[in-house]
C-alpha cells in the first residue's frame, strides 16, 4: 500500500508561537485530536467565571503562572504542571502576575456557560 497520500504532520511550537501574540487575552486550537481538541490560551487579564457542562478541561502550563480560580478554593498552575477540571465546574483563569500561557484539552465545540460573578 502507498503511504504517499497520508498526511505528513509539522510540530508546533506553541511557547515561539505564543511571544507573537500581543492581545491581552488569546485563545486558538492548535490542533484536533479524535473528538478533542488542543487550544493555547495567553492571557494578561483573567477570563470570565464559567463551565463546561458536557466536557472536562485539562489544563497543561507551559509559560508564566496560571491562577484557576473554583468556587471555594484557588490553584496556582506553574510551567510543567497539569490540571483536569471535571465538566459542570465552575471555574475562572487569571495570569499570577504579568502574563501566562497554557494548553488546553477539551472536547471540540464544548460549551461554556457563562455565570454571573464578575
Amino acid at each position: 500500500m502507498a503511504m504517499s497520500h497520508l498526511v505528513k504532520p509539522l510540530p508546533i511550537e506553541p511557547l515561539q508561537r505564543s511571544k507573537l501574540i500581543t492581545q491581552t487575552y488569546h485563545n486558538e486550537s492548535l490542533a484536533r485530536v479524535n473528538d478533542h481538541e488542543i487550544r493555547m490560551s495567553v492571557m494578561t487579564e483573567q477570563f470570565r467565571w464559567h463551565r463546561h457542562p458536557d466536557s472536562d478541561e485539562t489544563f497543561y502550563g507551559i509559560d508564566g503562572e496560571l491562577v484557576i480560580d473554583f468556587e471555594d478554593r484557588q490553584l496556582i498552575l506553574t510551567p510543567g504542571q497539569m490540571i483536569t477540571v471535571p465538566a459542570g465546574t465552575v471555574h475562572r483563569t487569571r495570569p499570577n502576575g504579568a502574563r501566562s500561557v497554557n494548553l488546553t484539552f477539551e472536547r471540540i465545540d464544548a460549551a461554556t456557560k457563562f455565570v454571573g460573578r464578575d
